[in-house]
């Protein structure tokens, strides 16, 4: 059920040869795409709710990066949006010139 959700989002969960560990099963998986998020817990239901937690983080995280990109990039005029994202300021360039 968990494995399909992700599989609906592009993504592919892997699972782990289970180990055991003092007479207890250990069961580790990560997700294909993205390997820094992966999770180990005593049953594979357990493992995949902490997968899902550890990338909802991630998506929560990289939500929050985006939107201050985004204010960020707003909040910048002309002229420092074109050197924001070229590194370059144009002597006598502007793009309300050719409007008139």
């Amino acid at each position: 059920m968990i494995e399909d959700n992700f599989r609906e989002i592009g993504l592919t969960v892997v699972e782990l040869p289970v180990e055991w560990e003092k007479e207890q099963p250990i069961y580790r998986g990560l997700i294909k795409e993205l390997p820094i998020i992966n999770a180990e817990a005593s049953s594979k239901s357990r493992m995949l709710q902490k997968l899902v937690a550890s990338y909802q983080a991630y998506r929560e995280q990289l939500m929050m990066e985006v939107e201050e990109e985004k204010e960020t990039t707003l909040n910048l005029s002309t002229q420092e949006l074109l050197r924001y994202y070229d590194g370059e300021t144009f002597d006598g360039f502007s793009l309300f010139d050719n409007l008139s």
